[in-house]
């Protein structure tokens, strides 16, 4: 019913039918965006007309499961949800760093080659290529471990975990 009621709310959008008495009102679904006018891009959640640059994913059925899977790219990816303005004038990490959830490119903390990989993941792990992922994120935490950098393995098997959370319960609508 959901997937139904999406593509319904979509077709009305996208053809305009002259009559239609539903979905009046301009509230739209959810989507995830993760922006590309920054060199240091940004995730987060945008309704409304898509005139911002980036890569759009959904619509949601609900703002809980873009919320969650918000959360739970924070977790995994480490990519930052501050604003612009925030990122521009920071002068010391913020508490998303401190909690690692978040790899801390306004302070220099992160290469921009790193996180330009973990945003090129995220879009693959929300297109719909979590497995690859995983299996790419297992073959580097069995790297770093064999190389005896447990901390850093860590931090991936955490990562891992994120991933598989919200694997398990199918929140994510592919566009």
């Amino acid at each position: 019913e959901g997937e139904a009621l999406l593509l319904e709310a979509n077709l009305i959008k996208k053809f305009a039918p002259r009559y239609n008495i539903l979905l009046r009102d301009d509230k739209s679904f959810p989507y995830i965006l993760i922006t590309t006018d920054h060199e240091f891009p940004q995730v987060l959640k945008y309704r409304g007309s898509r005139k911002r640059k980036g890569e759009y994913f959904g619509p949601f059925a609900s703002v809980g499961s873009v919320n969650q899977t918000l959360n739970v790219l924070e977790r995994a990816f480490l990519l930052r949800t501050c604003t612009d303005s925030v990122f521009a004038n920071r002068t010391r990490p913020c508490l998303l760093y401190q909690i690692k959830r978040c790899s801390g490119p306004c302070v220099g903390k992160t290469e921009k080659s790193y996180y330009a990989e973990l945003v090129t993941q995220a879009c693959n792990f929300l297109s719909g290529e979590s497995q690859k992922i995983q299996k790419q994120m297992a073959e580097e935490m069995q790297l770093l471990s064999d190389n005896l950098q447990f901390e850093q393995a860590s931090v991936i098997r955490d990562r891992i975990r994120a991933i598989t959370n919200i694997q398990s319960r199918q929140d994510i609508f592919a566009p």
